[in-house]
């Protein structure tokens, strides 16, 4: 018998790569150029999608693959460890809304080429539900030059109109991206160590109109969060202007900011042209005035199930209008007015409410001084409460025993509730 030596004694037939697996790694290493995919079977498909690179164009992968895998390896690659569950378990739309996000939060107004972010909108409009945007970067501040007087002198006689912008226009974006349901936004610079500068902080008027105008034209928007951007009365109610009858919006927030009564006018206003749901404008300058208006709305509306208002200054004269609101209103459930400067006087107005009211569910009154006497008008209403389930009167200088007296009512309305969901 004869037989045949390899001059290579580690050649074998068994290393000869099939046909199949040649066109598939030749389809990964021009897939840039050619991306064949949806002719391929399945099992081909998913080695393909299992090699390609992440580094890949995005004009390529965008709309052409799919597949969570693919888009997992890419945001695992780019980010690390990330919470998925964010973005509705799904890694696509977490690459590209965290995409977006890096692309805005690193604009420089004319410095950056707008059409960066024009040419992304094809690609991630139909992917992209939230942007959380918590930066937005100034223009570039020219450097003086020669003596400072005479350069400012120089610049003003001759009538310098300064940059195009002060900060990214959203009017170029947020009506192309028809799948937009969440905004949320901060007008500041992250980590600018010994650069700090106000103007880093500034949340221009002429922001505020190119905003507004932006915010009209999304129509999907449910969602809409402005943070820590300075923004007062006057650019409130520009804001605000821009939201009546946008019967979408579910959710406003305009906590940690410098609002007072007229913007606080202008949001009960809104309260009942709309169809708002949550309201939050904490840690503002909202006083008594202010607080009526809202509570004027709150009587009439049919809607809204959360206010937030704690970290204001209403005093008794706001926290009695709204307890009168809610023995009218039938749709608040949560309520939270802590550090008002609420005395004894809103205590009494809010027992009335805690024995009428069999819609509200939380009430938080944290950091008052309602007093000894306050605590027990509100033991009083809470004897004769059924429905509340969470009632917070820390540091409010109620005495022990209303405490645990309120504290008993809570448990058995937490019981009652508990087996009704049974």
């Amino acid at each position: 018998m004869r037989r045949i030596i390899a001059e290579d004694p580690e050649w074998s037939l068994a290393v000869i790569p099939l046909l199949r697996n040649l066109c598939l790694q030749h389809i990964i290493k021009n897939f840039h150029e050619n991306p064949i995919l949806d002719k391929l079977l399945p099992s081909h498909k998913a080695q393909v999608l299992e090699k390609l690179s992440t580094s890949l164009p995005l004009k390529v992968t965008a709309n052409l693959i799919s597949d969570e895998g693919y888009w997992r390896r890419c945001c695992t690659q780019r980010w690390g460890i990330s919470d998925v569950s964010q973005y509705g378990d799904s890694w696509k739309r977490m690459f590209f809304e965290r995409h977006l996000k890096n692309i805005i939060e690193l604009f420089i107004p004319d410095v950056t080429d707008p059409q960066t972010v024009l040419e992304m909108v094809p690609l991630c409009r139909n992917y992209v539900k939230k942007l959380d945007i918590s930066q937005l970067l100034p223009p570039v501040k020219e450097p003086q030059k020669g003596d400072e007087d005479d350069c400012s002198d120089t610049a003003s006689d001759a009538g310098f109109d300064g940059p195009s912008m002060d900060h990214f226009d959203f009017g170029i974006l947020l009506d192309k991206l028809s799948h937009l349901e969440e905004l949320h936004l901060v007008y500041g610079v992250k980590g600018c160590g010994m650069n700090f500068e106000w103007n880093l902080f500034e949340f221009t008027y002429r922001d505020c109109q190119s905003l507004a105008k932006a915010l009209k034209s999304c129509k999907t928007l449910k969602v809409f969060k402005i943070h820590q951007s300075k923004v007062d009365d006057e650019k409130a109610r520009v804001l605000i202007h821009s939201l009546l009858d946008h019967h979408v919006l579910k959710e406003l927030d305009l906590s940690h900011n410098i609002i007072g009564d007229r913007a606080a006018r202008a949001i009960g206003k809104l309260i009942n042209r709309s169809n708002l749901e949550k309201l939050s404008v904490y840690d503002n300058k909202i006083r008594g005035p202010g607080a009526q208006a809202i509570a004027y709305a709150l009587s009439r509306n049919i809607t809204l199930r959360s206010l937030n208002l704690r970290l204001n200054r209403i005093g008794d004269e706001g926290g009695q209008a709204i307890a009168q609101a809610l023995l009218k209103n039938t749709t608040l459930v949560d309520l939270h007015l802590g550090s008002n400067e609420l005395t004894e006087p809103t205590a009494t107005a809010l027992s009335q409410v805690l024995v009428q009211n069999k819609t509200i569910k939380s009430i938080n009154l944290s950091c008052n001084r309602l007093g000894s006497d306050g605590g027990k008008q509100l033991e009083e209403g809470m004897s004769h409460n059924g429905t509340v389930v969470e009632f917070d009167i820390r540091l409010t200088e109620v005495d022990q025993e209303g405490e645990y007296c309120i504290s008993q009512v809570l448990r058995s309305n937490q019981d009652k509730a508990g087996q009704a969901l049974q």
